[in-house]
């Protein structure tokens, strides 16, 4: 795991409830979003293609779950922190929250 000290997806604190953590990632809700979101725990932004299938597959057991076989997709454009590989799984819907209560 490498660590950034200047980077939040590496200090990884939990300002949200967690969906998954391992070695690998951890699967929280984004704080401005408010969505899934999958971090990768090494500070890269380009993940080789073996450890991008298992963040999006980690990522889309939550999604799954969390959007109850609605509509979604993964959305890895990283806006806010492009140096850090990070993912969101985002509703099809554009208006409410298409999530199971929790």
């Amino acid at each position: 795991m490498s660590l950034s000290s200047r980077c939040e997806l590496c200090e990884a604190a939990p300002l949200t409830p967690r969906y998954y953590d391992d070695a690998e990632c951890w699967i929280a809700d984004c704080l401005i979003c408010r969505v899934p979101m999958v971090v990768w725990r090494v500070h890269d932004a380009t993940p080789p293609p073996e450890v991008h299938r298992r963040l999006v597959e980690r990522l889309t057991t939550v999604a799954e779950k969390e959007f109850l076989g609605r509509g979604w997709y993964f959305d890895d454009h990283m806006r806010n922190i492009p140096d850090h590989y990070h993912g969101h799984a985002r509703p099809v819907e554009s208006v409410g929250d298409t999530r199971a209560k929790r």
